[in-house]
């Protein structure tokens, strides 16, 4: 029967089935947040299947994360689209996000329907789900650095990043880190620095020099006036002083300096194999258009004051997905000020939706399924209709910019800046993932008196979730499903006694 079949079809069933039978249980099986969701990808696409190998998935790392959107989400479709084209990658997509955006869904259903107060052992779960979550991060940050660290600047770079992010939250705030990280390997790989240096240096030495023979003349002068009746014939010269030479900054260095004139050598192996559709003209246009639309959209949310309800979501969930970078950690205040401080969802609710989403599998961005949900039934729309804008527009703008940059990147990955640029931008993202653990840890508590969280550091049962989840995956093997589950475990113990 199936030789009946076109060949187009037959070959497009076969990628199908493909993109299938390697990505089917990602969407339920992947806890834990961006952090974990690498750690996974890399598992099962370089180690397992080898569909890619590691320089392709360090490169495709630094572009999810240098483009705003949903990063995970953002890498499992690039990686589908180099392997089967834009048809495999959407058909990931949806394999990807669709299971956990019904979950929230329905869960969004039932929290319409509960009391103001939800019983104690309710407040415990949710808790203790939290607080495994964020051992579960740490433990995947861990991981990705000791890949992103390859040497002292990109170990410094994480650290700086990290810290940055801790101190300072802003939507403008983190992609500057990533850049200024990308530029920091970039100085130094290219030693734009180190020459100029090294000159400076020399030129303080050799003006030292001088320095120390003319005072020597100085003495020797005045040491002749005071004996003029002596044999000046017997006394001895001075020797000359000895020349110094360059000082140790230009020796060479452990980094020899790169330079445009070396291409880059990409092996067979790590060559992208993109549609023949998607060229650099083609990506160039693609990312036009986008910003077009995202012009067109926020003019109108900003002039039209009474237009329709749906609208308004879509546009403040097509906003937020196009301006946030970081992922999961950022979206989540973003998202309470466009959608609680618009009166649409209560703290409440959004509380409750904040800590089922770090305990579901799948992009942390389902959680805008939950919130438009919400949103549509309070409205006294439809909650499927609410939540399918919400979903639309908070994942397109991500998935149309990735698309379109990998035309473009195809066309400049050969180049030795990209690479050295990738190194910080690398680093500067394993950072940020560290802020992702404070974050959460910050507002992982949550008792029947929040309105925003609680840090997990008041109470160290909490604390002590968290270490149990890191130290049973870093150390013992556990998976993230089951490292949550416990830690759900923990919190209704944590109530019991």
């Amino acid at each position: 029967m199936s030789n009946m079949l076109p060949p187009s079809v037959r070959a497009l069933s076969r990628r199908a089935w493909k993109v299938i039978r390697v990505n089917w249980h990602l969407g339920v099986t992947a806890f834990g947040g961006p952090p974990v969701h690498f750690k996974i990808f890399n598992e099962r696409f370089v180690k397992r299947t080898q569909w890619i190998d590691e320089q392709v998935f360090q490169e495709l790392f630094s572009i999810s994360q240098s483009l705003s959107g949903p990063a995970s989400t953002k890498m499992l479709y690039c990686i589908n689209l180099i392997r089967g084209g834009f048809m495999s990658a959407l058909l990931s997509f949806l394999i990807w996000s669709l299971p956990g955006a019904i979950g929230m869904y329905a869960l969004s259903i039932g929290v319409s329907n509960i009391n103001e107060t939800l019983p104690r052992p309710v407040y415990a779960l949710l808790s203790g789900l939290n607080s495994a979550t964020v051992g579960v991060i740490a433990m995947a940050a861990v991981e990705l650095s000791q890949k992103a660290i390859t040497d002292r600047l990109t170990r410094l770079i994480v650290f700086l990043t990290g810290a940055a992010g801790m101190l300072y939250n802003a939507l403008w705030y983190f992609p500057v880190l990533m850049a200024v990280s990308g530029i920091a390997t970039l100085v130094f790989d290219f030693r734009w620095v180190h020459r100029p240096l090294g000159r400076l240096v020399t030129a303080a030495g050799r003006l030292r020099v001088r320095s120390q023979t003319n005072e020597e003349g100085s003495e020797t002068g005045n040491s002749a006036a005071c004996s003029h009746h002596s044999n000046i014939d017997a006394q001895p010269q001075p020797e000359p002083p000895t020349p110094v030479t360059d000082l140790p900054i230009n020796e060479p260095s452990p980094y020899p300096a790169a330079t445009e004139s070396e291409p880059r050598i990409i092996p067979p192996s790590h060559q992208l194999s993109l549609p023949h559709s998607l060229t650099w003209k083609t990506g160039t246009f693609i990312i036009a258009s986008f910003l077009l639309t995202f012009v067109v959209t926020t003019t109108l949310r900003s002039t039209l004051h009474l237009s329709p309800l749906l609208y308004r979501l879509f546009a403040n969930m097509y906003l937020a997905g196009t301006i946030i970078f970081g992922g999961g950690p950022v979206v989540i205040p973003l998202l309470r000020e466009y959608v609680v401080a618009e009166g649409w969802v209560s703290a409440r609710d959004f509380l409750i939706g904040l800590a089922l989403i770090q305990a579901f599998p799948g992009p942390n961005f389902n959680f805008a399924v939950f919130l438009g949900s919400l949103t549509a039934l309070k409205a006294g729309y439809s909650s499927a209709s609410g939540a399918v804008v919400a979903w639309v527009g908070i994942f397109s703008p991500g998935l149309v910019l990735v698309h379109g940059t990998m035309g473009i990147w195809s066309a400049v990955r050969n180049r030795r800046w990209v690479k050295s640029a990738l190194r910080g931008v690398n680093a500067g993202a394993v950072g940020l993932m560290y802020t992702a653990v404070y974050r959460i840890f910050e507002v992982g508590y949550i008792d029947e008196g929040f309105q925003a969280g609680r840090s997990l550091g008041d109470d160290p049962w909490w604390v002590v979730i968290t270490a149990t989840s890191y130290v049973g995956g870093r150390y013992f093997g556990i998976n993230a499903p089951l490292a949550i589950v416990l830690g759900a475990v923990m919190g209704l113990l944590r109530y019991a006694v």
